[in-house]
């Protein structure tokens, strides 16, 4: 399976993709993170590793990168880039680090001032999901960046579900109406996991998100904060983290 996690920035999406893989991983499944955001420099921490070459860096850069698609979009395929279809075994050592067994691979990262957008970054995540094999014992957890951009990008087209992140803010609310609104255009499932939440808050949101489409509720966790603040490996097991881990294990 390929989930991706979507949400605005700061609603919690690399504390869940970190802890979603770790549960999968404990669940007997082969896992991958893919941080598809070229902003966040701190999902490797949580997961407890060095920070990996990304896999821009590792096909040559940008200018590397541009020529080989310049190659590949008129045979309207990835060769050029990858010169086969890869399984999560396949990744080379080189382009993802591994902890207790779960891999990670950052897709590339704005290294420095002026250097262009972050166009490429998205055409090379949407490349390798679609380039990518997984088997009923692989899961694919894709961290994105903050937004909708990469719906516009036809990110999710290579992905099997969508999770939404909400966290308490209307902004959080308007972006999950037009998640499912885009979901709904794609043919992918979304669900969402409402995040830091208390009785209150829960209250509030369930006016805007359908209980139908909530597939866990998490509350505001203070060691996780602090974790996440301090850049420190996530270890913790959470019963709603399990809970969305069966959800989708239901599903796919």
């Amino acid at each position: 399976m390929k989930i991706l996690i979507c949400g605005k920035g700061g609603s919690g999406k690399s504390t869940l993709s970190v802890l979603i893989a770790k549960n999968l991983k404990k669940k007997g499944y082969n896992v991958l993170v893919v941080d598809a955001d070229e902003s966040n420099l701190g999902l490797h921490r949580l997961m407890g590793v060095p920070m990996p070459v990304n896999l821009m860096d590792n096909l040559g850069g940008k200018k590397e990168f541009k020529k080989k698609i310049s190659q590949a979009f008129p045979k309207g395929t990835s060769q050029g880039v990858f010169d086969k279809k890869w399984g999560i075994q396949d990744i080379p050592e080189a382009y993802a680090v591994q902890t207790g067994g779960i891999k990670l691979l950052p897709i590339g990262k704005i290294h420095n001032f002026g250097e262009g957008c972050a166009c490429p970054m998205g055409v090379l995540s949407k490349m390798f999901l679609s380039n990518l094999e997984v088997t009923d014992n692989d899961a694919v957890i894709i961290d994105t960046e903050a937004g909708i951009e990469h719906f516009g990008r036809g990110l999710e087209a290579g992905c099997d579900m969508i999770l939404g992140v909400v966290d308490p803010s209307f902004e959080s609310f308007m972006l999950a109406k037009k998640m499912e609104e885009m979901g709904q255009n794609a043919e992918i499932s979304v669900f969402f996991i409402l995040n830091k939440v208390d009785e209150q808050v829960e209250a509030a949101m369930s006016q805007h998100i359908s209980s139908e489409k909530v597939v866990a509720r998490i509350s505001k966790n203070n060691t996780i904060f602090m974790k996440s603040l301090q850049g420190e490996e996530l270890t913790m097991e959470l019963p709603e983290i399990d809970q969305v881990c069966q959800f989708l294990i239901k599903g796919n």
